[in-house]
């Protein structure tokens, strides 16, 4: 019987410590089910850290970058503190959707913001098999973690706020909508944030146009942009495509043949960076910068707050066309890359290289300027240091990256000696617009704007030589209905000291300086076509300065630093090519200035258009003194300076072979009816070109920072050399695409034309003067 009851009694405390640590599990498991289920709770209450509000939720914050369009539908660049612009559902691929489900959340369309699966996946093999993290979540986190705790506790509380964040993140928004905002928040590193910069950056295109192997890459980089960088790795960055691809194929969205075949394409990145250094249009974007900046400052949003360009999402349309805007700047690459080389070809017997015409003591104040200027000098001086001591600094061998037109060099040399480096480079200022309209089309401010900032089509004034002319002639035309073919004499003219606010004497002498330059008469249209300065002195001296200053102030010309002294028709004002183009446009459109447009509409994020251009414009001529002020122009490149547009016959000169690019242009006069005038200025320091034909004008502008670096013969460093050559070489271009529709037709006439402009007694001269080089002809 003992031995009996002891059995029991061992049977009945076997059966306690059952029900004891049955008991003990379940109150543990409930603990621990309580716990997590109060930590949830605890989460969502905020105990852990703020969490969204439901509008937070339903707007969530992001940084939008404001897109730059042109005219044709193109982005020339961004302004953003993160580039990114965001793209809808409708406009991703269908395999990159696929491409990402399968690699980064196959149960996508099955849970609820949390994969118990993956999550108890994760929790049992410690993340070895891969992570718990859906989409949502991984939303969640993107939005809402500022900073990832580096404490394991810290992340694990980070992951509970994240957890619900993404379960109502699920309630709030579609699947469709998760996927959207989830690709367009990514940083793909190298300033591509979200898929649509991404796509451009890496590929050069929009998301809707990638291929399903381009796809792969992109969804590769989710799980570490920064070590899977298709720039610096792509062969890891090609075997991670391959696993995404395989992913594909495991969940049934491509063949095992599609896999195959894509795995075999091997991997080519287009990299176009958008820092605001790259692209095109670079100087227009910094001048358009300065327009949002004044139009922010006068349009605040209904709230009363300003906009801000950085991250407000604005979608800007501008009157640029990409097609033109990249020709003009191919123009301005080609031919000033060909004229610095022979500039320093030049100069490698000038011992005052790249500078002419001045003393060693001018030279060093230049230099010295220069340096007062620079970065270097202002980072120094507020360090502390003295004037002594930064001076010395500019004669310390230190190592940099310079500019050169066969790519950038890294190299040691001083700060001094990288002054006189850049100062020998060559700039070009060029805008071409619609007269009619006023749109700008085409903007290039510089040669590189990474080494050089300044721009020279609105920020630059250089003085504009014989450029001004024809202000004069339509100033007499205007006021004395004087006709082409009227004559005066070429002989010296004096304008008296008293007369027209001149304190001396002023007798201007003709370019060529020869006594047979000033023997005969002349017709007003050679005289223009000439550039013969006696000439524009007798008739500055017959309208006086004063209507002439009017009248350009009427073409939008900044007048306050022009004196009325008669002086100015020989081009002694300092101007900017924006002005230029702009008053001469006004000869073409009928006497009616156009305020140039450079926007013409601004829309928020959600597209509301919040301004819209309206044309500003004036009458300043008639239409037949316009018309005629035209017909002179014509005969600059009919027998003037301007030939070298026409046929093919300098094609062997020397000079042409070791200067020009893109010769011979071969416009002849019967197709394409060309107006314009050169200008070059004392010394050959400045060469203009503004040319035009019935729908778009150009000016050009070619010059180095200082005056004192210029050629040291008018052969090489008049206008019809230095900037003739870009629109002729843009103007091909333009007129090769057909898309762009740039008339070739005559420019119109006006019905009633009272003034004479078909000079018969021209027709034989002008095939005589065709054939001769016009080297002295544009002073």
């Amino acid at each position: 019987m003992a031995k009996t009851s002891g059995k029991a009694k061992k049977e009945t405390d076997k059966k306690r410590n059952y029900s004891r640590y049955k008991s003990w599990f379940w109150t543990i498991f409930a603990i621990g089910i309580s716990s997590i289920v109060l930590l949830f709770l605890l989460a969502s209450w905020g105990v852990f850290g703020t969490m969204p509000t439901f509008e937070e939720l339903e707007n969530p914050e992001t940084n939008l970058a404001t897109e730059i369009f042109s005219s044709d539908g193109e982005t020339l660049g961004k302004y953003y503190n993160e580039n990114r612009t965001p793209v809808k559902y409708d406009d991703l691929p269908q395999h990159l959707v696929e491409a990402l489900v399968a690699t980064e959340d196959e149960r996508f369309y099955e849970h609820s913001g949390i994969d118990a699966r993956g999550t108890l996946r994760a929790a049992v093999f410690l993340g070895e098999r891969g992570g718990a993290s859906t989409i949502s979540q991984q939303l969640a986190k993107q939005l809402f973690t500022q900073d990832v705790s580096q404490s394991f506790v810290g992340r694990v509380l980070q992951k509970f706020k994240e957890w619900i964040i993404a379960t109502r993140l699920e309630r709030q928004y579609t699947k469709e909508e998760i996927i959207t905002m989830y690709l367009n928040k990514y940083d793909f590193i190298y300033q591509a944030v979200g898929v649509r910069s991404a796509a451009k950056i890496y590929f050069d295109k929009e998301p809707k146009d990638l291929r399903p192997e381009e796809s792969a890459v992109l969804v590769g980089m989710l799980v570490n942009s920064a070590y899977y960088n298709p720039v610096r790795r792509p062969e890891l960055v090609e075997q991670r495509r391959n696993t995404v691809l395989g992913q594909m194929e495991k969940n049934d969205y491509i063949t095992e043949e599609e896999k195959d075949s894509l795995q075999q394409i091997p991997m080519k990145i287009t990299f176009t960076p958008q820092g605001h250094d790259e692209g095109i249009a670079t100087y227009f974007r910094v001048y358009l910068q300065g327009f949002m900046k004044d139009w922010i400052e006068k349009n605040p949003k209904p709230d009363g707050s300003e906009y801000n360009i950085y991250r407000d999402g604005l979608k800007i349309y501008t009157s640029i066309d990409s097609r033109m805007q990249e020709y003009a700047e191919e123009a301005v690459q080609m031919h000033i890359a060909n004229l610095q080389k022979e500039f320093n070809k030049q100069n490698k017997n000038n011992k005052t290289a790249p500078f002419r015409d001045i003393s060693e003591e001018e030279i060093d104040k230049l230099i010295t300027d220069a340096m007062r200027r620079s970065e270097r000098w202002r980072i120094l001086k507020d360090k502390g240091l003295s004037n002594d001591e930064i001076r010395k600094s500019f004669d310390t061998p230190t190592k940099m990256e310079i500019f050169s037109w066969k790519g950038n060099i890294d190299t040691t040399m001083t700060p001094r000696d990288s002054i006189y480096y850049y100062k020998s480079f060559f700039q070009a200022g060029m805008m071409s617009m619609t007269p009619q309209t006023g749109e700008v089309k085409a903007w290039v401010g510089g040669t590189n704007f990474k080494h050089f900032k300044y721009d020279h089509v609105k920020q630059g004034k250089r003085q504009v030589g014989s450029t001004f002319k024809p202000f004069v002639y339509a100033t007499a035309i205007d006021q004395l209905h004087l006709s082409p073919c009227d004559t005066l004499p070429k002989s010296l003219h004096t304008i008296e000291a008293g007369k027209h606010g001149n304190q001396n004497d002023w007798t201007p002498k003709n370019s060529g300086g020869k006594d047979d330059d000033y023997v005969g008469m002349v017709s007003l249209k050679r005289g223009l076509a000439e550039s013969i300065n006696t000439v524009t002195a007798r008739l500055i001296d017959r309208t006086g300065p004063k209507p002439v200053i009017d009248l350009v102030g009427k073409l939008g010309i900044d007048t306050k630093n022009i004196p009325e002294v008669p002086s100015i028709a020989l081009g002694t004002a300092d101007l900017s090519v924006f002005e230029m183009v702009s008053a001469y446009s006004t000869f073409v459109n009928e006497g009616v200035y156009v305020k140039p447009v450079i926007v013409t509409r601004i829309e928020d994020k959600n597209g509301t258009i919040l301004y819209q251009h309206v044309p500003e414009t004036r009458d300043v001529l008639s239409k037949e003194a316009a018309y005629v002020t035209l017909n002179l122009l014509e005969g600059v490149t009919q027998y003037g300076s301007g030939t070298r547009l026409r046929g093919d016959w300098a094609v062997n000169d020397s000079y042409y072979k070791s200067v020009v690019t893109g010769y011979p242009y071969n416009f002849h006069r019967e197709e394409i009816p060309i107006a314009g005038k050169t200008g070059t200025t004392q010394n050959q320091s400045d060469g203009w070109f503004i040319g035009m034909v019935p729908n778009l004008s150009t000016g050009v502008w070619v010059g180095a920072e200082d005056r004192a670096v210029h050629f040291g013969s008018i052969r090489y460093g008049q206008g019809a050399a230095m900037a003739l050559p870009i629109w002729g070489i843009y103007m091909k271009k333009v007129y090769n695409d057909k898309d762009l529709n740039i008339a070739k037709g005559a420019f119109p006439r006006p019905e009633v034309v009272t003034i004479q402009t078909d000079c018969q007694e021209f027709g034989r001269s002008d095939e005589d003067d065709v054939d001769r080089l016009p080297d002295e002809l544009d002073f």
